[in-house]
């Protein structure tokens, strides 16, 4: 073997050697070492929370008769339907916007914008406020119901509950409501409430116009997840 021969040899020997070696090494850097599993991905995968409730009105002058509504949440989005709110043989469809403030304390605001259809046809703006400061806890309800059918028919829904959770499932204070869905003399309703909640259930019974002729029950259960 010639000089030139051996010398070409053992550069490429030394080539493939070090080829090798940065190899072995690239393979080592790119997988996880023996025994560990890859990191989990940093990604977050956006849900839906979903909530069931049903509210049984016992009215001392008429028949009594069940409220159901339904909600789902996706990050900002907001759906949510409800018979027999606005009136007892109509069923009403919301889309609305989440928007939230604080940790702390804490302000939920959901304005809406639905429609009604059934025994009265109308469109309907409307607005959800939820708001909590350590065991205080403020909620509110309102709509404007245009009716469709007689545009000089029009009527303002609200629902508002004020109450003080002392522990994790349990809650007491006051509700007010204004509402078409049955006959009554009082314009504006109140009375108090208390609830009861376990896990992704919740209770509540409300007594509206304590100690008067017109007093009447609500029972409302209400499922989350």
């Amino acid at each position: 073997m010639t000089v030139t021969s051996r010398l070409s040899h053992k550069i490429r020997r030394a080539f493939l050697g070090r080829l090798t070696v940065t190899l072995v090494i690239a393979a080592a850097l790119s997988k996880p070492a023996f025994g560990q599993e890859p990191p989990p991905a940093t990604t977050t995968e956006r849900t839906w929370s979903w909530g069931v409730s049903a509210a049984w009105y016992m009215l001392p002058d008429e028949s009594d008769y069940i409220q159901p509504t339904f909600k789902a949440d996706r990050d900002w989005l907001h759906l949510e339907t409800r018979y027999a709110y606005e009136d007892r043989d109509s069923l009403s469809f919301f889309g609305g916007v989440n928007f939230e403030f604080g940790e702390n304390v804490k302000l939920a605001v959901t304005p809406m914008i639905g429609g009604l259809v059934g025994e009265v046809d109308g469109i309907t703006p409307a607005l959800e406020v939820d708001f909590t400061a350590w065991r205080l806890e403020a909620y509110g309800e309102a709509e404007y119901v245009f009716d469709l059918g007689d545009s000089s028919s029009k009527f303002f829904y609200m629902w508002s509950e004020l109450s003080l959770r002392p522990t994790k499932w349990l809650r007491a204070g006051m509700v007010t409501q204004r509402t078409h869905a049955y006959r009554t003399e009082r314009d504006i309703q109140r009375g108090a409430l208390v609830g009861l909640a376990f896990s992704t259930v919740e209770a509540t019974f409300y007594l509206f116009n304590p100690g008067a002729d017109d007093h009447l029950a609500v029972l409302s259960i209400g499922f989350s997840f």
